[in-house]
């Protein structure tokens, strides 16, 4: 019982310090958003697509509405199941994307620092050492600049994971691989760039345990290491095949050409949001990745390294090991062997930006943290262990603090995009002036806006371009000519929607004039037409 009031007060804290650090995010969820960034509306639809198609036709979930007719298109992206799972009672209740992805992404940061704190509590024996590893994990460098990508900001399950693998490699036995399986999936469900990350920092936090399984002890370990893999990528298979077959339709993956300029720099760690170093000092250096652990991350991990415990204590140094890996990965093609891993694991060719290895550099000197904190409080007095490790989660939390955030205000959708619920399953539609490759982003605010019945549409927005999209928008850069109008005839389009605010009003004029179009809807802005069948 008491065990169970002590996690639910870390729960509590930690939801405190994510209203703390998203501030003021939690004083109006439904209206402040970051939708001034196309990434962060483009996952507010995928978590309104998902929870409608688990409930509406779950056997298509990877086809979504948009990029019509190509197939597969949600894997153009994470799929956020996990987030999406979440979300779902809130928008089957009537919950807009945006509040339910504010929530969603509060309870992220919260879930996180809650589930690291009890893993690293129960490995050091100190609840201040859970808790400090638990905030560096949670609200850091990089979490706290990439509010738009919520997939990074559900590492829940990672801590789990890693706490399977430690008792698989001590004791195995079926039920710890089964376990290791399970974190290990719903890790995965919560994007792919971490599910790849997760499986480099698993393996090299098993490969520095040699004792484990070496010898006599070589057969159990393969054995239920073998079952813990094998039950692993059949549960994921359904989630992984629409991304093989996105690829071989389409040419979904990354190059190594594409990869190298989203690759770590060295200046990459030196940079950080947080109001005390960037105001300081470390503003010059963030271009847009930052990853600088902390004076506080510093200094307790270098505790661990200089007391020994990062190489004596087995799970310390299977944090110490999987951070150096990640590291290296983070520079991408700069890092020799990075080329290799490329050719031979596949997973890794849908990796773009390698730096967000740097995640896992923090995650593990988080860890790390907590066994510094540890090592440091036996040297103490009980008295003097609580204060330390009482200053240093302030310490760490201090750091990291950049709110209050600057948010966008969310007005909600005009109420003409209403009348999509009346077009019918066979309607296939297109938002007009068709936004050219170099402005992809500005079709997300119309995919929120079908969010509701979720329209096939020729419109999309996501983190791969397919080459009908190109195709698409040469076509309709003419538009309302007739050759655009035959090629819209072609595509199976039966309503056109056209934004008046961004055409030129010559081309507007000659709407009228086009026979084929006849209009339906319009709010003095919008207008929706109905295109005539050849």
């Amino acid at each position: 019982m008491r065990r169970r009031a002590t996690s639910l007060l870390l729960l509590l804290f930690f939801a405190a310090l994510a209203v703390a650090h998203t501030w003021p995010l939690a004083t109006n969820p439904g209206v402040l958003s970051r939708n001034d960034n196309g990434d962060a509306v483009l996952h507010e639809w995928i978590l309104a697509w998902v929870a409608h198609q688990v409930v509406t036709d779950p056997l298509h979930l990877f086809d979504a509405n948009i990029f019509y007719p190509e197939r597969y298109t949600l894997a153009y992206s994470d799929h956020l199941l996990a987030q999406s799972i979440l979300a779902a009672p809130l928008l089957w209740a009537g919950a807009s994307p945006v509040l339910a992805h504010n929530l969603v992404l509060m309870l992220g940061f919260a879930l996180t620092g809650w589930t690291t704190s009890m893993v690293v509590s129960r490995w050091t024996g100190s609840g201040l050492a859970g808790a400090v590893s638990g905030t560096l994990l949670a609200f850091n460098a990089f979490t706290l600049t990439r509010l738009p990508q919520i997939q990074d900001l559900h590492l829940q399950f990672f801590p789990l994971a890693l706490a399977a693998l430690d008792r698989l490699l001590a004791v195995p036995a079926a039920r710890h691989a089964l376990a290791l399986a399970g974190w290990f999936v719903l890790h995965a469900l919560t994007g792919t760039y971490v599910m790849v990350f997760a499986t480099f920092s698993l393996a090299a936090a098993a490969i520095v345990r040699p004792a484990e399984w070496l010898g006599a002890r070589l057969a159990p370990a393969a054995k239920h290491l073998a079952l813990a893999a094998g039950v692993a990528i059949v549960l994921l298979a359904p989630f992984l095949l629409p991304y093989w077959f996105a690829s071989r339709d389409v040419g979904l993956g990354r190059s190594l050409e594409e990869v190298r300029p989203l690759s770590a720099e060295l200046t990459d760690y030196l940079a950080t949001g947080g109001r005390v170093h960037f105001d300081t000092w470390s503003g010059p250096y963030f271009q847009g990745d930052a990853l600088f652990p902390g004076i506080t991350a510093i200094l307790l991990t270098l505790a661990s390294l200089f007391t020994l415990t990062a190489l004596r204590d087995n799970r310390a140094r299977m944090a110490l090991a999987f951070g150096l890996v990640a590291f290296a990965m983070s520079f991408g093609p700069a890092f020799p062997p990075y080329e290799w891993v490329y050719r031979v694991f596949p997973l890794l060719t849908g990796i773009r930006g390698a730096v967000r290895f740097g995640q896992f550099v923090l995650v593990a000197m988080a860890i790390l943290a907590g066994f510094g904190l540890a090592a440091v409080q036996q040297r103490l007095s009980r008295r003097q262990a609580t204060a330390a490790g009482l200053v240093l989660l302030l310490s760490a939390n201090v750091e990291a603090l950049r709110a209050p955030l600057w948010y966008f205000e969310y007005s909600g959708v005009a109420p003409i995009y209403g009348a999509l619920s009346k077009v019918g399953p066979e309607a296939v539609i297109v938002w007009l002036p068709f936004p050219s490759s170099a402005q992809f982003h500005l079709n997300t605010p119309f995919m929120l806006a079908g969010a509701t019945d979720f329209p096939r549409m020729l419109n999309g927005y996501s983190g791969f371009k397919p080459p009908s999209y190109r195709q698409h928008a040469d076509a309709l850069a003419s538009f309302p000519d007739s050759a655009s109008i035959d090629y819209l005839r072609d595509q199976g389009v039966t309503h056109v929607l056209v934004d008046g605010r961004n055409m030129r009003p010559e081309r507007l004029e000659r709407l009228g004039q086009v026979p084929e179009l006849s209009l339906w809807q319009t709010d003095g802005n919008l207008g929706i037409y109905l295109l005539s069948r050849p």
